[in-house]
């Protein structure tokens, strides 16, 4: 199936699907990185668009089950060179892909945005120091810095086919007050829904 072809949303398991949509949202949001960077976010979207790759392990009931961040974290002080670079990883990835893709519903949790981008960040820079090839670290430290504008291209990713009913139109709402996301207003001044200049979020990009 041609990529123009799709039904809207990430229904798609083809690689080539993902770089495209990855691409068109860089290209929309007006982020600029190097292509390596580019692509590890094409890696990110493809892995965990899997609902089922965001928890860690089955438990003795049959449920699936995830490490707290602050725990793979501790996991990760505390692992072999190798184990320790998996685990940052996963860590930072998936505090990426939450903070993209699930930014609204952390504004009703204890463990906010904030939390996930420090967390995210902070294991992105930590891989940084760790990993022995200069690209690698580049990478990661790409990550580490410009955390919030890669998560506002999965926003947007994440958002784009999903304004058709009331209830997304609050996911937007819910959004933007939330982190800011200029995606967000865009929409929500193109229904006439808010006005005026961008208000102000606890948000800052880094």
């Amino acid at each position: 199936m041609n990529r123009r072809e799709a039904a809207p949303g990430l229904v798609l398991s083809s690689r080539d699907y993902f770089v495209q949509v990855v691409r068109d949202a860089f290209e929309e949001r007006n982020v600029r990185t190097f292509a390596l960077a580019e692509n590890y976010l094409v890696g990110v979207l493809q892995f965990h668009v899997a609902t089922e790759n965001l928890f860690d392990e089955t438990d003795s009931s049959g449920r699936k089950t995830k490490s707290t961040l602050a725990e793979t974290f501790l996991k990760a002080a505390n692992a072999e060179p190798a184990t320790k670079v998996e685990l940052l990883k996963k860590m930072g990835d998936r505090s990426l892909y939450v903070s993209g893709f699930f930014g609204d519903s952390l504004q009703r949790k204890t463990i906010d945005i904030d939390y996930y981008a420090e967390m995210g960040g902070s294991a992105y820079a930590t891989l940084a120091g760790c990993v022995k090839e200069d690209t690698s670290a580049k990478l990661y430290n790409e990550y580490a810095r410009r955390f919030l504008e890669f998560a506002e291209v999965l926003t947007y990713i994440s958002t784009k086919s999903q304004l058709t009913d009331e209830a997304n139109i609050m996911r937007l709402f819910e959004t933007y007050n939330l982190t800011g996301s200029e995606y967000a207003r865009e929409k929500l001044l193109e229904k006439g829904l808010i006005a005026g200049p961008r208000q102000q979020s606890g948000i800052k990009k880094q």
